[in-house]
C-alpha cells in the first residue's frame, strides 16, 4: 500500500470526494423506494386515497424531485472525482515507470522485450487506472447501498428478509470462485498481449528488411498466430464476465420472484395485510441488495485482473540497477582530457556462465589520440567499448577515464563527455537540425552545420528542398543507410565530446566519403580521443594505434605496419580484403 499511496496522496481531496459524492448517492437510493411506497399505498389503498390531495401530491412530487437532483449531484460528482483521481494516478504511475526504464543500463533492458514495457506502460497503467475508477464509484457504494437497503427491508418485513439471508451467502461464494478461477487467466492475457506487442513493433521497425526478403507472408502468419494466441487467451479470461453475470442474474431475479410469490400471500392475507406500496419497496430493496452484490463481483474481477497488472508494473519499478552514481566517490567530475585505460578487465553478459566475453583485456589510450579496433565479428568489440560510457559494468578489473574509475564519475557527468555512434543507427521522428541537436539542445544554426560538414552530411542535406528542416520519419527510414550514419555522426560530433566512439559507423558509406570524415575528425578535432571500430583495414590503417581482437582476447596492439609484420590475425584481415579488392578491379584474375 505504501507504493500506491504515493500516488494517490498528491489527489488526497479527490479520493475521498468521489467516494463521499457516492454515500450521497446511496442515500438517495435508499429513500427514493420508500417515498415511492407513500405514493403508492394511498394510490391503491381505498382509505388513504382521499387523503392524497393536491397539496400532498405537490409535496411528495417535489421530494421525489429533490431526491432525484440529489442524487444526480452525488452520481457526478463521484464520477468526476474518481476520473480525475484515476487519470491523475494513472499519469503519475507511468511517468515513474517511464523514469525508471531510462535508468536501465543494457542488462537490465535485456530481461525486458519492448513489447512488454510497451504493454506495462500502456495497457497494464490502463487496468490499474479502471480499477482505481471503479474502486472509488463501487467501495463506499455497493456497501452502503447493501447495508442501507437490508435494514429498509428487516425494517419492512422481517419474514421475508430471510430469502436473500440465504441468496446472499451463495452469490458471494460464486464470486470468491470466480475470482478465483480468473486471475491466473488476466496474467496469461497481459502475457499474450506482451507477445502480440512485440511481434507489431518488430516488424514495422524491420519494415524494409520483411518487404527485401519478401517475407509478408510469413510475418503476416507470425501476426496471425499472435493475434490467435491473445484471442484465446482473452476469451479464457472473460469467460469469467461471460458467466458471472448470467449466474448472478438468476439468483437476482430467482430472489425477486421468491419474494414476489411469498410477499403476495401477505397482501392478500387478513392476518399479515402487507401493502401494495411496502411490497413493491421490498422488492426495490432486495434487488437494491443483489445488485451491490453484483458490483462487488464486477470491483473483485477487475481487482483480479488489476493485480495481475500492477504485479508485471512492480517488476519494472523493483529492478534493481545495476548501474547507479550510488557509489559514485567523485560524481562531481567531468571528463576533461579522454585518456582511456583498461586494467585487466574481465566480462560476461550470464553471470552464471563460466566463458568470458572479454578476458584480460589490458591497453591505454592517451587524450587526442586515434585508435582502431578491429576483428572478427562477435569477438567483443562493441562490448569493450561500452565499457567506457558504463553501458554494461566490468565484472573484474576497472576502466578509467582520466584516471579516475568510471564507477566513481556519475553517469551524467561521464557520458557528457563521451561521444558513441552505434552500430544500429537511430534517429527520431523530427526535424535533421532537432535530430542533430539531441547532441546539444542549444547548438546555433552555424554549429549544426559545421558539425554536418565534418561528418560529410551537410552535401546531401543541402539538396533537400527543406534542408536542415526536413521531417525524418520513425527511425530515419526517408534517408539512405549511409545518409543516417552521417546524421549519427554529427549529432555526435556536435555534443563536442572528449571521447569519440565510432562503432562500426561508416560502414554503410563510399570510401572516399569515409575517407573525408576520417581527415576532417583528425584535423578539426586534434583534442578528442577517437576510437573505430570496423570492419574494413582502410578504416583504421591510418589511426595511431590498432587494437586486435579475437574471441575476447587482444591478439595484438601496433601500428598498421608493425601488426601487419607480426599479427597473424591482422594479416588474415588484411589480405582477405586485399584479395577481394584485387579481384574486383582485376574481375576475378588476381592471384
Amino acid at each position: 500500500m505504501k507504493r500506491w499511496f504515493k500516488y494517490v496522496k498528491p489527489y488526497l481531496p479527490a479520493f475521498i470526494l468521489g467516494p463521499l459524492c457516492m454515500i450521497v448517492e446511496v442515500i438517495g437510493e435508499v429513500i427514493m423506494p420508500r417515498l415511492l411506497a407513500v405514493v403508492i399505498n394511498r394510490a391503491t389503498e381505498p382509505e388513504k386515497f382521499g387523503q392524497l390531495t393536491v397539496g400532498v401530491s405537490v409535496i411528495i412530487g417535489l421530494l421525489l424531485i429533490g431526491v432525484a437532483l440529489v442524487m444526480m449531484a452525488g452520481g457526478v460528482g463521484g464520477a468526476y472525482f474518481g476520473a480525475k483521481a484515476s487519470v491523475n494516478f494513472a499519469s503519475d504511475l507511468r511517468q515513474d515507470i517511464f523514469d525508471k526504464v531510462q535508468k536501465f543500463s543494457f542488462a537490465n533492458i535485456d530481461k525486458f522485450s519492448t513489447g512488454s514495457i510497451v504493454t506495462r506502460l500502456t495497457n497494464d497503467v490502463n487496468q490499474l487506472q479502471n480499477f482505481v475508477n471503479m474502486l472509488l464509484r463501487m467501495a463506499l457504494r455497493a456497501p452502503g447501498m447493501m447495508i442501507g437497503g437490508i435494514i429498509m427491508a428487516v425494517l419492512i418485513s422481517p419474514s421475508l428478509s430471510v430469502t436473500f439471508a440465504i441468496t446472499m451467502p451463495l452469490m458471494i461464494i460464486t464470486i470468491v470462485a470466480f475470482i478465483a478461477i480468473g486471475a491466473s487467466k488476466f496474467t496469461r492475457m497481459q502475457k499474450s498481449v506482451d507477445a502480440l506487442n512485440s511481434t507489431v513493433q518488430e516488424n514495422v521497425t524491420n519494415v524494409r528488411v520483411v518487404k527485401s526478403f519478401v517475407r509478408e507472408d510469413y510475418e503476416t502468419d507470425k501476426f496471425k498466430t499472435a493475434n490467435s494466441n491473445l484471442r484465446l487467451a482473452g476469451l479464457s479470461a472473460f469467460k469469467i464476465l461471460i458467466f458471472i453475470m448470467p449466474i448472478m442474474n438468476i439468483f437476482m431475479y430467482g430472489t425477486v420472484i421468491a419474494v414476489v410469490w411469498s410477499g403476495h400471500l401477505d397482501v392478500i392475507s387478513e392476518a399479515t395485510k402487507m401493502s401494495v406500496g411496502d411490497l413493491t419497496n421490498f422488492v426495490t430493496y432486495v434487488t437494491q441488495i443483489l445488485s451491490s452484490l453484483m458490483m462487488v463481483s464486477m470491483l473483485f474481477l477487475t481487482a483480479s485482473r488489476a493485480m495481475a497488472s500492477g504485479k508485471r508494473i512492480c517488476e519494472v519499478l523493483d529492478e534493481e540497477l545495476d548501474l547507479s552514481d550510488e557509489n559514485a566517490k567523485q560524481p562531481e567530475k567531468k571528463v576533461e582530457g579522454g585518456r582511456v585505460e583498461f586494467k585487466n578487465v574481465f566480462f560476461r553478459y550470464y553471470k552464471n556462465n563460466s566463458e568470458w566475453v572479454l578476458e584480460n583485456i589490458d591497453f591505454t589510450i592517451n587524450s587526442g589520440e586515434t585508435v582502431g579496433i578491429i576483428g572478427s565479428t562477435g569477438c567483443g568489440k562493441t562490448t569493450l567499448v561500452s565499457m567506457i560510457p558504463r553501458l554494461y559494468d566490468v565484472d573484474e578489473g576497472s576502466v578509467l577515464v582520466d584516471g579516475v574509475d568510471v564507477k566513481d564519475y556519475s553517469l551524467k557527468n561521464l557520458r557528457d563527455g563521451i561521444g558513441m555512434v552505434l552500430q544500429k543507427n537511430l534517429l527520431f521522428t523530427d526535424t535533421i537540425i532537432e535530430n542533430l541537436r539531441w547532441g546539444d539542445a542549444d547548438a546555433t544554426y552555424e554549429e549544426v552545420v559545421t558539425a554536418a560538414e565534418h561528418a560529410a552530411a551537410d552535401k546531401f542535406v543541402s539538396t533537400f528542398k527543406d534542408g536542415y528542416d526536413t521531417p525524418l520519419n520513425k527511425g530515419g527510414s526517408n534517408v539512405s543507410g549511409g545518409q543516417k550514419q552521417r546524421l549519427c555522426i554529427a549529432r555526435a560530433l556536435l555534443k563536442k565530446p572528449k571521447i569519440l566512439i565510432l562503432d562500426d559507423s561508416t560502414s554503410a558509406v563510399d570510401t572516399a566519403t569515409e575517407a573525408q570524415i576520417r581527415s576532417a575528425l583528425k584535423n578539426d578535432l586534434p583534442e578528442c580521443t577517437k576510437i573505430i571500430i570496423a570492419q574494413r583495414i582502410s578504416s583504421v590503417k591510418d589511426a595511431d594505434t590498432i587494437i586486435v581482437m579475437d574471441d575476447g582476447i587482444i591478439t595484438g596492439i601496433g601500428t598498421h605496419d608493425v601488426l601487419l609484420e607480426n599479427n597473424t590475425e591482422y594479416q588474415e584481415i588484411y589480405y582477405s580484403q586485399m584479395d577481394k579488392t584485387e579481384n574486383a578491379v582485376t574481375g576475378g584474375d588476381a592471384k
